[in-house]
């Protein structure tokens, strides 16, 4: 079953960093919706509201209700700004959406099978070299992430932007400008693993082995004798 997020939100009239700091006192978050046919809003969300929200991954590339007393607009999230190193919202932006639209989205990349492919199973390490990737789709064929089967992935292998199942009416934005072939990155691989750091022990054992017997303090002594006789 789909998850379906609702924002109850309340209209804000006061603008400015003093009005926000108020706000964020009392729970709420200062926020923004905008875009579609419609002026933009300012508006206010619960924090903890939001909070949880987020905690869903599917939060971030979903289409949201937003509700403004008795109206429901749908929106999706544009922007958020977090609190340096506290776990606070500061603002968030919205962006309406409209049926006929196309949106530009980033939605998340799930990995699957990738402790079966024969790389992994050979000793090879899986790698993601991207989380998520940008969409272009209209608002009905919105996916909440894209999933890509690495099963069959050997060493030295790699999956491509070009290789992603993509469901009906969205395509990869990357590839939809100029030379696809140039822009067809690879998300993910199976590579050789690090060959491992010597030990710290026969690090040093090779270096003294490597190194030219040392002189002792005496025999230098006698050296600058003889050479000044």
């Amino acid at each position: 079953m789909a998850i379906e997020f609702t924002l109850n939100a309340e209209p804000r009239a006061d603008a400015g960093r003093g009005a926000s700091r108020r706000l964020r006192r009392e729970g709420k978050v200062p926020a923004i919706l905008y875009g579609g046919s419609e002026g933009a809003k300012a508006i206010t969300l619960d924090h903890n509201e939001l909070i949880q929200h987020l905690k869903h991954e599917a939060f971030h590339s979903h289409i949201l209700e937003v509700k403004i007393g008795r109206k429901k607009e749908q929106a999706i999230l544009k922007d958020i700004q977090h609190h340096p190193y506290k776990q606070e919202v500061m603002h968030i932006d919205l962006l309406r959406i409209e049926a006929g639209h196309e949106l530009n989205m980033s939605v998340p990349l799930h990995f699957t099978g990738a402790d079966g492919a024969p790389g992994v199973k050979e000793g090879g390490v899986f790698s993601r070299n991207v989380v998520e990737v940008e969409i272009l789709c209209l608002p009905k064929d919105l996916p909440e992430y894209l999933e890509i089967d690495v099963s069959g992935l050997g060493i030295g292998d790699s999956v491509h932007l070009s290789d992603i199942p993509l469901p009906e009416g969205v395509q990869i934005v990357a590839l939809s400008h100029g030379d696809a072939h140039e822009h067809d990155s690879a998300v993910a691989a199976v590579h050789h693993p690090r060959v491992a750091e010597e030990e710290p022990e026969e690090a040093e054992a090779a270096a003294e082995e490597a190194a030219p017997e040392a002189v002792p303090e005496a025999a230098e002594d006698e050296s600058k004798e003889e050479s000044g006789d």
